[in-house]
C-alpha cells in the first residue's frame, strides 16, 4: 500500500505511517482495520481447533506494533506476543481500551536494537514501560541488542525461540 512516510510509494505495510516522532498523527482507522483482520485470523484458528491460549502473536516493526495493539484489544486469551523493533500504536487510547483486556496476564518478549535509525530504541523502551502499566510487569521481558539497526540478529532469534518454547510447551498425548 502507499505509505505517507515513504513519499506515498507502495511498500509492504499493515497501515499508513505519517511520521516517526512520538507526536506524529497515527492512521487510527488503518491500525484498527488491520487489527480486526488479525482477530479474524485468530478466530479462524480457534474454529480450526487451536485454543487461543496457544496462539502467540508476533511481528517486526509494524507487525510487532500491530501484534501489541491486537493483543491488548482482543477478547481472545492469547499465550503472548513477540514484538520486535516496534512501538505501541494508539498508545494514548490505553489503558481505556485495555481496561477489560483478556490478556492482562499474557507474556511479552519485546526486542530492540540499540542502533535502530527507523524506530528509535527509546520508542521500544518507552513501549516496554507503558506495557508494564497494561499487563502484568512480571511477564514482560525487554531485550536490547548492541549495535543492531532496524533488523534482526541471530541472538534475537534464539531469544524468540526460547520464548516460544517456554510459552507453548508440547501438548502431551496423555
Amino acid at each position: 500500500m502507499p505509505v505517507s512516510l515513504n513519499m506515498r510509494m507502495s511498500m509492504p505495510s499493515w497501515f499508513d505511517i505519517y511520521g516517526l516522532n512520538p507526536d506524529a498523527e497515527e492512521d487510527e482507522s488503518g491500525i484498527k482495520r488491520a487489527s480486526e483482520n488479525i482477530k479474524a485470523l485468530i478466530d479462524q484458528e480457534v474454529k480450526n481447533g487451536i485454543p487461543s491460549h496457544r496462539i502467540i502473536l508476533g511481528g517486526f516493526s509494524q507487525g510487532g506494533a500491530l501484534s501489541l495493539y491486537t493483543a491488548l484489544t482482543t477478547q481472545q486469551k492469547l499465550a503472548g506476543v513477540v514484538a520486535l523493533s516496534c512501538w505501541l500504536p494508539l498508545r494514548n487510547s490505553f489503558p481505556q481500551a485495555s481496561a477489560n483486556s483478556a490478556n492482562k496476564d499474557m507474556h511479552l518478549l519485546q526486542c530492540h536494537g540499540d542502533s535502530d535509525p527507523l524506530v528509535p530504541f527509546v520508542f521500544g523502551s518507552q513501549t516496554a514501560e507503558k506495557m508494564k502499566t497494561l499487563i502484568n510487569p512480571a511477564n514482560i521481558s525487554f531485550k536490547s541488542y548492541r549495535g543492531l539497526p532496524h533488523s534482526a540478529c541471530p541472538e534475537e532469534m534464539v531469544d524468540v525461540k526460547r520464548f516460544i518454547e517456554k510459552q507453548l510447551p508440547p501438548i502431551s498425548d496423555e
